[in-house]
């Protein structure tokens, strides 16, 4: 066979869980190449906010938080039960302070940790939170790499200017691979090159790729040690998210209508892989804006949402994948895929909830996306819906909050919600709708990327149905099948666990690469 180009490993996708294992490549002196099929690096992971779940890792004991890997695993496990197998689950949670260590102190990305709860009340719990961030760096010391990395989502997909002076969350980890991955000197970074095939031997180990480049020249590349997938999930394809989870449409995720495309399902199909977890994404509620797009939106501090009956149907500050689940179950129980956010001008009439972009009222209004009245039955006229139902349930809402306690579904009553409204009790985040405006925003199910595809053992090898590993191929973050199964645990599960599983992916290839392999032509 006559390959283009030649190294030891090749890593398909440009994500932070890509990227950590490039690095972990890198670090032990193999030539890697890592393929992007877009024009910026990052994916959705320069969306993000950039936390990393990781428990009993040296940044939280560093900064004076109680945690260990075994309380960390506890909580994880009770959740996740035997959805996904137990020697994964601990291979994540074991090696996540290895990785941590990795990236500070051996690659000098510097870290920090940020409270924010985990989402459950479960054994093991941490009110703090097991969330590391990479610090923030500034867009003089990112240089010229400034322009390769994707920039967060009001730029990117709306258009909106933004100060990138300097980079912060999920844009700061992957501007920090990137430049440790440049001064490697093991490593070749490509833009606009789609991996459109495996390759693979007689004895069906995968040795290399098949890529695309910019100028639609087809050629293969071998992977002397293995491949890594690690290209996102397929969000973005209307057909596999009709398919596999009844999603009415594609638009909604919060990926880039250029990522997210299901190229990384089927590279593993096409090799005989085993998938799991087709039907589940990391859900979130979203605000739908009038370019189709829809925008992440949590910590709401007020108002209620309803269903497109009128209904209220959850605790509207449950953690969000929680709460997008709740809509999920909804719409599946046949009650449509509309949904409103209802408050009222008491706190202003701005959006009380965190979304980027900001929403702006009169071309959400325009767009018969907004719509403010002086009272429920005028609300309810524009909203299309029951006016006797909605005036039911405000005051059904109203009384509780009078009264200081939700008894349908127990608002404030965990500390997760009172972590963005600031409160100490339930009763602060049980405010009644009574004043001079009403408002309704039109939500929709979002979310920040499937989360079924390759199922893959405990060093992060993808598997054939029959539980055989596919010699030379591997995956990692939402390539993956999640670790964590059909939950979301706590925040930054969907980057600490690609992170870590793409590093023990790396380092199965290297201890598996011969030197006879690697003095090969």
């Amino acid at each position: 066979m006559t390959w283009g180009s030649t190294y030891d490993v090749v890593v398909v996708g440009s994500g932070a869980a890509a990227l950590a294992g490039a690095l972990a490549a890198t670090h032990r002196g193999l030539s890697t190449c890592v393929f992007e099929k877009t024009d910026r690096f990052g994916g959705t992971s320069a969306y993000s906010g950039g936390s990393v779940w990781i428990p009993g890792n040296h940044v939280l004991a560093r900064q004076g938080v109680e945690d260990s890997v075994e309380k960390g695993l506890a909580y994880f496990s009770a959740l996740v039960g035997d959805r996904t197998r137990p020697e994964v689950q601990r291979a994540y949670l074991q090696t996540g302070p290895v990785v941590a260590d990795f990236l500070e102190n051996t690659i000098g990305i510097p870290l920090e940790h940020r409270p924010f709860p985990d989402y459950f009340d479960a054994p093991g719990r941490s009110a703090n939170g097991r969330s590391i961030f990479a610090h923030p760096i500034s867009a003089e010391e990112v240089g010229d790499r400034l322009g390769d990395i994707r920039p967060m989502v009001p730029v990117d997909q709306f258009g909106i200017q933004m100060d990138r002076s300097v980079l912060d969350g999920g844009q700061a980890w992957i501007a920090r691979m990137l430049l440790a991955l440049d001064s490697s000197g093991h490593a070749e970074l490509k833009l606009r090159t789609r991996v459109t095939g495996l390759v693979q031997d007689e004895e069906g180990r995968v040795t290399g790729v098949v890529v695309t480049g910019p100028d639609s020249t087809e050629s293969r590349i071998r992977a002397r040690a293995g491949v890594l997938l690690a290209a996102g999930g397929f969000e973005r394809s209307a057909q596999l998210r009709a398919k596999w989870q009844d999603m009415p449409s594609a638009d909604w995720t919060s990926s880039h209508p250029d990522t997210g495309s299901g190229d990384a399902l089927s590279l593993v199909e096409s090799v005989g892989a085993a998938t799991d977890l087709l039907d589940q994404s990391w859900w979130c509620p979203a605000t739908l804006f009038p370019n189709g797009h829809a925008a992440f939106t949590l910590g709401l501090r007020a108002g209620i949402v309803v269903d497109g009956t009128g209904q209220r149907f959850a605790n509207e500050m449950l953690p969000y994948d929680r709460m997008g689940r709740a809509m999920r179950e909804r719409m599946r129980q046949g009650h449509g895929d509309v949904f409103w956010y209802i408050f009222d001008n008491r706190t202003g009439d701005e959006l009380p909830a965190i979304c980027a972009p900001t929403p702006n009222r009169e071309e959400l209004s325009a767009a018969g996306l907004w719509h403010t009245a002086g009272d429920i039955a005028e609300l309810a006229s524009a909203i299309g819906v029951d006016t006797d139902r909605l005036t039911a349930t405000v005051r059904r809402f109203n009384d509780f909050a009078e009264r200081g306690r939700d008894q349908d579904f127990g608002r404030g009553e965990d500390p997760f919600g009172r972590f963005f409204v600031g409160a100490a009790s339930p009763e602060q985040c049980l405010q009644p709708l009574n004043g001079s405006r009403l408002h309704a925003v039109r939500l929709v199910l979002g979310d920040l990327g499937t989360k079924g595809g390759a199922v893959i053992d405990h060093v992060g090898a993808v598997e054939r149905p029959d539980g055989t590993v596919i010699p030379g191929l591997y995956a990692a973050g939402n390539s993956a099948a999640s670790v964590a199964g059909p939950v979301y645990p706590g925040p930054g599960v969907p980057l600490g666990s690609g992170m870590v599983m793409a590093y023990r992916a790396v380092s199965d290839m290297a201890g598996k690469f011969s030197g006879a392999d690697a003095t090969a032509s």
